[in-house]
């Protein structure tokens, strides 16, 4: 059952996401994000600035006058989304907790490929596959992609990347763009994520918090792991404490782009200090360069 709560923060993100989309997105997405090619949609006649090397000669000459084929780009793409819903997910010390900030990006993904008529299909994962939404088109879907998302109770708490890349490769026959959306809080993915991005277009979007990367200077504080439930105490007096738990989660951070650039992978780092908008906006338009 939809509590009235629910049903407005989904209202919330739909409108927010839609405006995004209309005043960001929908141009750098399509750009960015090409058909399989070209598939030939009619022969008209010859327009003043047509190409001429479009005419079709057979056409023209039955015909007496200039006729050229017109092509269309063959689009009809399958996103997938791959969210990671593992505890510690619930997280957040700035404006927003990790999880929020994945549903909305998810949503602005979901309504940038509908309105390029591409599909959208949702993989929800923890140290298991919690739901799998297969990938259709139209904006009742993104909304139930959102209210999936907004209501999921997941029964796992771990994250296991690899089993929602290998579920992927298992389900998606066709090649996909592949959002895996996480904290990436987690061990041995490297492999199933290698074998992964050589059948689709695997990019990383990494959230993360800054208390993640430092400690404030706040005495004795208490720290639990909401995946393991493991309790640690540190005293944060402690500079030396501070500085190897700073340099601990610096060199994690650095490894885990050094494996995503090693394999070709984009990764966008969102932050909850900030606004998604400028990550994912960047990667658009330096990825539309490269390509």
């Amino acid at each position: 059952m939809i509590t009235k709560d629910i049903l407005k923060k989904i209202q919330q993100i739909e409108i927010h996401t839609r405006r995004l989309v209309n005043e960001s997105f929908i141009g750098e997405y399509h750009s960015v994000f090409k058909g399989r090619g070209m598939e030939f949609d009619e022969v008209r006649e010859y327009q003043p600035g047509d190409e001429i090397r479009t005419i079709d000669w057979n056409v023209t000459a039955r015909m007496g006058r200039p006729f050229i084929k017109r092509y269309v780009e063959e689009r009809e793409l399958t996103v997938m989304l791959l969210v990671d819903m593992s505890a510690s997910g619930n997280f957040g010390s700035i404006r927003q907790l990790k999880n929020e900030i994945a549903i909305e990006v998810c949503a602005l993904l979901a309504f940038s490929a509908i309105k390029n008529n591409d599909k959208v299909g949702v993989i929800m994962f923890t140290d298991r596959i919690e739901k799998f939404i297969p990938p259709k088109k139209g904006a009742k879907h993104v909304l139930r992609v959102i209210r999936e998302l907004l209501c999921a109770k997941p029964a796992g708490k771990g994250t296991n990347i690899s089993v929602a890349l290998e579920y992927m490769d298992k389900i998606s026959s066709r090649r996909a763009i592949s959002f895996v959306v996480s904290d990436f809080i987690a061990n041995d993915y490297a492999h199933a994520l290698r074998i992964a991005n050589k059948k689709h277009d695997v990019i990383a979007i990494t959230i993360v918090d800054p208390r993640e990367q430092e400690l404030p200077n706040v005495g004795l504080l208490e720290l639990r792991d909401a995946e393991s439930d493991e309790i640690l105490l540190i005293d944060t007096a402690n500079t030396l404490t501070r500085k190897e738990f700073h340099a601990l989660n610096t060199r994690q951070k650095h490894e885990r782009s050094r494996l995503f650039r090693s394999m070709g992978i984009d990764e966008i780092i969102v932050g909850t200090d900030r606004h998604y908008v400028e990550p994912i906006v960047r990667f658009f338009r330096i990825r539309e360069k490269r390509y």
